[in-house]
């Protein structure tokens, strides 16, 4: 009887899992296996960690218990795993076993460790390690998390895209594969090993995280197709109406695969505009595979010598901007939103970095880790070029002197202040666009609510003064 070993990761689910169908295919049993990496949980936040473990114990319900969750560095755990469940070993390369493993395992020759591939820098090096310390095991690749493998697409003079739109002609072009199927019967095993099971969900104070797991995932994609996807186009950049999906934690942790919502997504205005948003999850995934520094640095050199503010003020401000107490409503309400939910809407992430970055005049790299920390979604490629892209450094076609004016972002996006009643009680007695320059109203903000720690239009033209001084 031959044994596949799956090791998830950003793939916890059994529906349209190429590597899980591989591993049906392949081998008489599977045995579903999970590392928990402290490489990967410790810069993880409270929320990010206790959607994962609920996510885990969704998975181990639906292989019938036989998930292994083991703790440790995946370059000693999966081989230990593949000794134990007794898959080949280097000797057995001696003993007549085919050189060429991936053939072999397509004979049926071979047991096998089966992976969705990943392309952060972390997991690529990570694999690589595990990849050598198998040795006569065979590590092999089927599908990714992306529509579109990172890397695989590129100009036709052979660069990688650095603009968006481009990639998301070049992408639509070459088309997705339809879902893999799901196979009709798995026989789970775990091997006899045992299991050091899922952690408890560490303290979330008085956040509520979604339902978590793949059942949640489909039906909360269901629901949004019903309810929202017809007016996204608009509504998706209104904070205070549900008109999002709410699906970046499901793909995160590959709950759903991008794939399968693309398949489901129809041709209105509203879907083709939502379908365009998976598309920038797969092209900021690329810019990462061919930019690994990325995570870290400035994508756009020119801008690596801006001038940023450090010190014991630029620290104040940091934690004014953090706690939400900046004095401007809508970027205090989506700071708010961040600690309340472990989640922030989309154009009020654009709003909050804008005034970080162009206002404070702080690095982006303090708002990225912010954000990681307390992201219930945080994504490595997605939340570092988005910050880039905000900061003006990264793959924006507009130049860095696009700065955001948050009273008007307020008033354009939330008119009538709904959502920034929501997340900032102190200015729920005021009505309409008021809410959004309560610093005007006869005796100052009410009810303790700050005023604005800095001159908006003064900072704007401050970072056009730095702007100018590196531009050159």
């Amino acid at each position: 009887m031959t044994t596949a070993v799956l090791w998830f990761r950003r793939d916890l689910r059994l529906s349209d899992h190429p590597a899980l169908l591989a591993a049906a295919t392949e081998a008489d049993e599977v045995l579903p296996l999970f590392v928990l990496d402290d490489a990967l949980r410790g810069p993880s936040g409270a929320p990010r960690l206790a959607f994962l473990y609920r996510c885990l114990r969704e998975l181990e319900d639906r292989t019938d218990g036989r998930l292994r969750v083991l703790t440790g560095d995946p370059e000693q755990v999966v081989p230990r795993v593949a000794r134990e469940v007794g898959l080949p070993v280097a000797s057995s390369w001696n003993l007549g076993v085919p050189q060429n493993a991936d053939a072999a395992v397509r004979e049926g020759i071979l047991d096998v460790v089966l992976i969705s591939s990943d392309h952060a820098p972390y997991g690529r090096a990570r694999d690589e390690r595990v990849r050598a310390a198998l040795e006569g095991t065979p590590l092999t690749t089927s599908g990714s998390p992306y529509g579109v493998t990172p890397g695989s697409l590129r100009k036709d003079d052979g660069t990688p895209y650095r603009v968006y739109t481009p990639f998301a002609r070049a992408w639509r072009a070459r088309g997705l594969r339809s879902p893999a199927q799901r196979p009709d019967a798995l026989r789970w095993t775990d091997g006899g090993l045992g299991t050091d099971g899922v952690p408890a969900d560490p303290d979330l104070g008085d956040i509520v995280l979604p339902e978590a797991g793949e059942p949640a995932a489909l039906q909360t994609f269901q629901e949004f197709r019903e309810r929202a996807v017809a007016s996204y186009a608009e509504a998706r950049n209104l904070p205070a109406t549900p008109g999002t999906s709410v699906m970046s934690a499901y793909l995160k942790y590959g709950c759903i695969h991008p794939r399968t919502m693309h398949a489901a997504l129809g041709d209105t205005e509203g879907e083709r505009t939502y379908g365009g948003e998976l598309i920038w999850r797969d092209f900021y995934a690329d810019v990462l595979w061919h930019q690994p520094g990325s995570a870290r640095w400035d994508l756009t050199a020119q801008l690596t010598g801006l001038e940023y503010d450090e010190g014991p003020d630029a620290d104040a401000h940091f934690q004014a901007w953090a706690s939400g107490r900046t004095g401007f409503p809508i970027v205090d309400a989506g700071m708010r939103q961040l600690l309340g939910e472990a989640w922030m809407h989309n154009r009020v992430r654009m709003i909050v970095g804008s005034f970080l970055t162009k206002d404070l005049h702080l690095a982006w790299q303090r708002g990225a880790r912010h954000f990681m920390q307390h992201l219930r979604d945080g994504d490595l490629a997605s939340n570092q070029h988005g910050w880039q892209w905000i900061a003006g450094t990264g793959t924006d076609a507009s130049p860095y002197f696009r700065v955001f004016n948050p009273v008007k972002q307020g008033k354009d996006y939330d008119a009538d202040g709904e959502y920034v009643r929501r997340w900032v009680p102190e200015l729920r007695e005021l009505t309409g666009k008021a809410v959004h320059e309560p610093w005007t109203l006869p005796g100052g903000p009410p009810n303790g609510y700050p005023l604005p720690i800095v001159d908006h239009s003064a900072e704007r033209l401050e970072s056009l003064r730095r702007y100018e001084g590196v531009k050159q």
